[in-house]
């Protein structure tokens, strides 16, 4: 038996990254996955790939910074299988590298809309579906820079901070009805978003920040969020779970 044996899965972002990689892991650990990204073709690609390996998935184009977009994503996977059990909330931007007072309306406002206001559309329409089936888990995707500053990402790190006490917020009030809510604090993890920034512009001393002397991949970050969708990690409620290579350990 899997992980996620027989459960429905919910993965946002995940056409690329952690969010594919997960979505891979999920179906291998038995559930039936919804892959949800506004890169089409990406998702289309990894759903494919899931049932070209015996599993069940599909892919639904939806852009986690509409909320009527979310609500008609998990109307949707609930039409297709009835229920949702457990959710990885993962779609997210950088936005641009700017000074805090450089950095532009625009840019503010487009990288909370993905990275906050998403993860709380996603969860305004998840928890009523997991409400009806008796229970659930959701995981939402911070970052490590969602607990400590970081320079020049001042709309990034506050989305991810705001991830955070969203994340707490939800398993306080959903606890007893169970419904977990944990967050996903990823180090440096190379995917598609951190490959179009040089580690070296972020920091000249980057990696020998991290204890084991590497990022991450998308895969080990992965089976942390799974593990946490997973009935393994039952009394795991309202936790940030730190996924690094003990970059936070300084």
């Amino acid at each position: 038996m899997g992980l996620l044996e027989k459960k429905v899965a919910l993965v946002t972002g995940g056409s690329s990254g952690i969010g594919r990689a997960a979505a891979q892991i999920m179906a291998r650990e038995g559930a039936r996955v919804v892959v949800a990204d506004i890169a089409q073709a990406g998702g289309e690609e990894i759903a494919a790939l899931i049932r070209g390996n015996g599993r069940e998935a599909v892919f639904i184009r939806a852009d986690m910074a509409e909320a009527g977009e979310v609500e008609a994503l998990i109307r949707r996977t609930v039409a297709l299988y009835g229920r949702l059990d457990c959710a990885l909330n993962n779609a997210g931007i950088p936005g641009d590298v700017a000074a805090t007072a450089d950095c532009t309306l625009e840019n503010w406002e487009r990288v909370m809309r993905v990275n906050l206001f998403g993860v709380w559309y996603c969860m305004k329409y998840e928890i009523p579906q997991m409400l009806k089936s008796g229970g659930g888990a959701i995981v939402n995707t911070s970052s490590i820079s969602g607990l400590h500053g970081v320079r020049h990402q001042a709309a990034y790190s506050a989305s991810k901070h705001g991830v955070i006490g969203l994340t707490k917020t939800a398993a306080l009030e959903y606890g007893k009805a169970g419904i977990r809510v944990n967050a996903l604090c990823p180090g440096w993890t190379i995917s598609g978003m951190t490959q179009k920034r040089e580690v070296h512009d972020v920091d000249p001393a980057f990696l020998s920040n991290y204890a084991v002397g590497r990022a991450g991949t998308p895969e080990e970050v992965a089976e942390s969020a799974v593990w946490l969708c997973s009935d393994r990690a039952s009394f795991v409620n309202g936790h940030a779970l730190i996924v690094d290579g003990g970059r936070m350990a300084l």
